[in-house]
């Protein structure tokens, strides 16, 4: 017992000389995504904060490709040492519930470590639509059904899962005119190709404030103070519908329980650092600071309710 209980000791003296030391190395973080946008943005800004606190390079490397699985494989099957990490956002989520014949597997595959940001989506509808509220489109919706389309990034994006989720709240059927990416799909609600539009705060608020688009109100599941003008849908009559982007840092599977403390402490301090909530609040949303617990339990949640919304939409990977 004595030989066992001075292994015991050696051991945890290890573990917790390899969370202090962490890290000794440079540190990567993978984007699945190509350059700009907000995964991009967040990454190299809490990247840096971190890199600063560590006394070590952090870098980040764009691995786009196939919805993010690309990027998402490879940090998946890297060593769980903290050194390879993965910043992403909640279109994860809405992927993996239609995603057939994924390299890793997108609940036991990953460490969650820390979540990052939330904010919320905004419902538009074109000028020319006869609407000025939540209540006016779901009477019109159900007197025309099938009638009113609405457009999305792209099939199984989120904003696409966002609007079916109205849908089935609502008890109203639209149509789905699938975009390849966001920008010509909010040009056409401009332009009024299409009649609705789910769309992040700083995609098309602009556009909003600028007369060109009509906003509805925010999918958070209450009023946001990133966009203070406009109310919440579920506020508006629909009860019960919440829908948030959502980024974070993932790590490989088996991550060190004392190296994943270790970051999402680093993490939650940069996150609530003055800085990083002027980065954040410029993109439409704000620190969202949890336990790594908190963070699986959200990722498990999403994959399992979009699975549903999905199966009752039809919705299919292309």
């Amino acid at each position: 017992m004595k030989f066992a209980k001075k292994w015991l000791t050696l051991f945890v003296f290890a573990a917790g000389t390899a969370a202090a030391q962490f890290p000794n190395k440079p540190v990567t973080i993978v984007v699945p995504y190509p350059p700009s946008g907000s995964n991009d943005v967040f990454a190299r800004s809490l990247g840096k904060k971190l890199s600063e606190a560590w006394k070590q390079p952090v870098i980040i490397e764009n691995k786009p490709g196939a919805n993010g699985s690309i990027g998402a494989a490879i940090v998946s099957k890297s060593p769980a040492d903290g050194y390879t990490l993965m910043f992403l956002s909640s279109s994860f989520t809405t992927g993996a519930a239609i995603a057939v014949n994924l390299p890793f597997d997108p609940v036991t595959g990953f460490t969650p470590v820390a979540s990052a940001a939330k904010g919320p989506l905004v419902l538009t509808v074109k000028n020319d639509l006869p609407v000025k509220s939540v209540g006016e489109l779901v009477a019109l919706a159900k007197a025309q059904p099938g009638k009113l389309n609405f457009g999305s990034s792209g099939t199984g994006s989120i904003n696409q899962f966002a609007t079916e989720l109205f849908d089935q709240a609502a008890g109203i059927k639209m149509t789905h005119v699938p975009y390849k990416g966001m920008g010509p799909a909010t040009t056409d609600v401009i332009a009024g190709h299409i009649d609705v539009l789910v769309a992040s705060a700083p995609s098309i608020m602009q556009h909003v404030r600028a007369g060109k688009v009509r906003a509805l109100g925010v999918t958070s599941p209450t009023k946001s103070a990133m966009v203070p003008e406009l109310g919440a849908i579920a506020e508006s009559g629909v009860k019960g519908y919440a829908v948030e982007l959502w980024w974070g840092l993932l790590a490989p599977p088996g991550l060190p329980r004392d190296v994943l403390a270790a970051i999402n402490a680093e993490a939650n301090k940069a996150l609530a650092s003055a800085e990083m909530k002027e980065i954040l609040a410029r993109e439409g949303t704000e620190p969202w600071i949890q336990t790594p617990e908190q963070f699986a339990a959200v990722i498990k949640g999403d994959i399992e309710g979009w699975k549903k919304v999905a199966k009752d939409a039809g919705i299919k990977a292309e």
